[in-house]
């Protein structure tokens, strides 16, 4: 447990918040369920990454297809069925369109929502791979 929660940190420091999740949700059995237990912050996460798709490079991150990617690795991952994966699609392109309709431009509002998204990433990777995860220790 100790060296996930490592590894977690590890990914988040360097912006990888969906690929944590990934890894953390090792378990074949999980990513087959019809809805998952944790579905409500995946699709937040999957927001998430959307907006972080649209600022990052607007603030000029060299990062073009950073968050598509950690967000396709995460559809891969669960593999869900095409209702959960239809939520977690429009939930990344929410996430897009809506700052995409308010910013041309990078802004101190569009660093700080940067700042405050990855803070939140984080902390949906955090809990989700404690809560989780497969290392985490069963429910009582």
């Amino acid at each position: 447990m100790q060296s996930l929660f490592l590894s977690i940190r590890r990914r988040v420091r360097r912006g990888g918040a969906a690929l944590a999740i990934v890894a953390a949700l090792a378990s074949p059995a999980i990513g087959q369920a019809a809805d998952a237990p944790y579905d409500a912050p995946l699709v937040r996460l999957s927001e998430i990454l959307g907006a972080l798709h649209y600022l990052r490079p607007l603030c000029g991150a060299a990062e073009p297809s950073l968050w598509r990617d950690q967000m396709q690795a995460l559809v891969e991952a669960e593999a869900p069925a095409p209702e959960r994966r239809a939520r977690m699609t429009a939930a990344f392109n929410q996430g897009y369109a809506g700052f995409a309709a308010l910013y041309r431009r990078c802004t101190p509002a569009a660093r700080e929502a940067i700042d405050r998204y990855r803070a939140e990433g984080a902390a949906l990777t955090r809990a989700v791979a404690s809560r989780y995860g497969s290392d985490a220790a069963p429910p009582r």
